[in-house]
């Protein structure tokens, strides 16, 4: 880190301290400062929305940046901002776009490893449950992954699995090791205990997000019976502990009106959730059931539905897919994001079981330079229209075309999928969703937006480039 973000980072962190004192007088002071001392326009327009936001208490956003000062551990807290904000978006997000120039490659900005194939429930439609206790990452490995992410300006770290807190010891662990990363768990939440929860209190830098399919009746259908009360039970207890947690949810032809409603939204915020990921069905692994996939009407309703929730409700959403307008196409293949599992492959995304390389054989950065990750690196984005970014499910054949290119490999150990059927599974999804999305990209200003924003990308990567050389 150098003088001028160590500056930046010393005063975030007193401002945030400054807030802790008075969230209502102080955050609004803040803004007040930003704009009268913003002499090159930089940031003052934020900082006025954000102004109105929290001078506004009936306001969703308002609400819910409340909340966390109300309803979560004052340590957790602080050291979750200072990871999340200063850590992995302030000094990461700098330092990985220098990575990227210096390297020439895609450098993820969050890395989501599975620490093991094993899990305790078996889900309809998850490929997890064809492999039962046979993978997994030890320990130093996971910490290597980590250090070395770290070294190239990643500090954000997702678990997923399989049931990622098969191995809680370890993750504390990890937690322990690593105090200035963010780490987060997709769980089923089954696990979470008394014990569990007190630490997370103590290393203050984990937080779960809950899987769940809707309420009691669709989450058993696919997760087994009993699984929503003990969910429910689990964020109890979070609640309880004043820890953070948010859920996730993938909808389906089978549960998507429920996801897709005020009432589900009303009774996990009741719960306590801050957040939520929202992630449609894909049809990936020898059990998958193409069936489940969403019509591209679905797709369109939860695409208006979440922008509409975000005007209404205090509650993070996030959608996968849908979200491509705002991070500029796909995130996979270490542009935003990448996927290691339980075997040590390095994938471009937790959907696309393919890879060339290993992480037992290859460091981070080999396997980001490596044929499949610079094939993604190249072609991204892979559709001028945003809400079209996965070479899988939104522009048949591309991921094929990667693939066979790259002789990259199933890392399916048990049932290895050739990549053209599943992309023949994803084909009829893909066809009728060209044709939606391009009505919604159209309608929203998409193309416009694009263009604009198109040039300020350029722009960001060319002043690294020059850093870079600079530096040499």
């Amino acid at each position: 880190m150098n003088l001028a973000e160590t500056a930046k980072a010393f005063g975030v962190k007193q401002v945030l301290k400054y807030i802790d004192k008075d969230f209502d007088q102080n955050a609004v002071k803040v803004c007040d400062w930003l704009i009268a001392h913003d002499k090159t326009n930089t940031v003052s327009n934020q900082a006025q929305m954000v102004r109105e936001v929290l001078t506004d208490k009936d306001n969703n956003w308002y609400q819910l940046i409340k909340s966390l000062y109300t309803d979560i551990d004052a340590g957790q807290r602080k050291r979750i901002f200072e990871n999340f904000i200063i850590n992995a978006s302030l000094i990461g997000a700098s330092a990985g776009f220098a990575s990227r120039a210096k390297h020439n490659c895609n450098v993820p900005w969050a890395i989501l490893m599975d620490p093991t194939s094993g899990c305790n429930l078996h889900c309809i439609g998850c490929w997890a449950s064809e492999y039962g206790n046979k993978l997994n990452l030890t320990l130093e490995e996971m910490d290597s992954i980590i250090t070395q992410a770290k070294e190239l300006g990643c500090y954000f770290f997702l678990y997923s699995g399989g049931e990622p807190l098969v191995r809680k010891k370890d993750l504390i662990t990890l937690c322990e090791r690593h105090p200035d990363a963010a780490f987060l768990a997709f769980t089923n939440g089954t696990l979470i205990d008394e014990a569990f929860a007190d630490e997370l209190l103590r290393v203050k830098n984990f937080v779960p997000a809950i899987s769940v399919e809707g309420f009691e009746e669709t989450t058993d259908a696919r997760r087994g019976k009993g699984t929503y009360a003990a969910v429910v039970r689990a964020m109890n207890l979070l609640k309880e502990k004043k820890l953070a947690f948010g859920i996730s949810c993938c909808y389906t032809s089978q549960n998507w009106e429920i996801i897709g409603s005020e009432a589900y939204l009303d009774a996990m915020i009741e719960l306590g959730a801050k957040f939520m990921w929202l992630f449609t069905y894909m049809p990936v692994g020898r059990d998958a059931v193409p069936e489940l996939m969403v019509t591209a009407d679905q797709r369109a309703y939860m695409y208006h539905f979440v922008r509409e929730m975000r005007q209404k409700k205090p509650l993070f959403t996030m959608d996968f897919w849908n979200d491509g307008e705002y991070a500029d196409g796909c995130i996979a293949g270490g542009r935003r994001y990448l996927h290691i599992n339980a075997n040590g492959d390095v994938e471009p995304c937790a959907f696309i079981h393919y890879s060339d390389s290993n992480i037992r054989e290859k460091t981070l950065l080999e396997a980001l330079q490596s044929p499949l990750f610079m094939s993604y690196y190249h072609n991204q984005p892979f559709n001028e229209n945003m809400l079209r970014p996965c070479p899988l499910l939104d522009n048949q054949g591309k991921l094929a075309e990667m693939v066979d290119a790259c002789g990259a490999q199933s890392t399916d150990l048990q049932d290895p999928e050739d990549v053209h059927d599943l992309c023949a599974k994803c084909k009829a999804a893909a066809d009728s969703w060209e044709v939606k999305s391009q009505e919604l990209w159209e309608a929203s200003g998409g193309p416009e937006k694009r263009a604009a924003k198109k040039v300020k990308l350029q722009q960001r990567d060319q002043k690294y480039k020059e850093k870079y050389a600079r530096s040499k």
